[in-house]
């Protein structure tokens, strides 16, 4: 595996249109960012608050890009649309410990590559003279491994054999 596949998998290897995954991506994103909202003001711009902030934004992301149809339905008639959505053919959540790792994979993307944008907080209140960039950077970095490791170990048990 190279390491664009490899990015490309942990990225965007699971946008595919599901709507009850975006759900949850939306509700949990609306929830991270409620949380850096109504945060106090004093608080708002910690370290805990900044990577809620940050993880909310790709948490919503992906739930937007979840929502989006992708090209099943492309060139289908009424009828095959209308198929695709019975049961046989409807997209099952993946196992809670993937979904689980996956979120949490997913929210620490948020601090690990969009920490630069605390830089930019400066510019808005000078009074914030020493953002906590490696923080929130070394959060963010350790949610993705964490959720990157639990995603293997859960992957690798559905592969396993059962003993007899």
């Amino acid at each position: 595996m190279t390491i664009r596949e490899f990015f490309l998998e942990n990225f965007a290897g699971d946008l595919e249109y599901h709507p009850r995954r975006a759900l949850l991506y939306l509700a949990l994103g609306t929830t991270a960012l409620c949380s850096w909202i109504f945060s106090a003001y004093e608080t708002k711009f910690t370290f805990v608050p900044l990577v809620a902030l940050l993880g909310s934004l790709t948490l919503l992301l992906k739930g937007i890009f979840l929502l989006r149809k992708s090209s099943e339905g492309l060139s289908l008639s009424h009828q095959e649309i209308a198929a695709l959505s019975d049961s046989p053919f409807r997209k099952n959540l993946p196992s809670i410990p993937a979904q689980a790792a996956q979120v949490a994979q997913d929210f620490g993307t948020g601090s690990f590559l969009l920490w630069p944008l605390l830089n930019l907080g400066k510019d808005f209140d000078h009074s914030w003279n020493d953002p906590p960039l490696f923080r929130v950077f070394l959060t963010g970095a350790t949610l993705f491994l964490l959720g990157w490791i639990i995603r293997r170990v859960a992957s690798s048990d559905q592969q396993l054999p059962s003993p007899r």
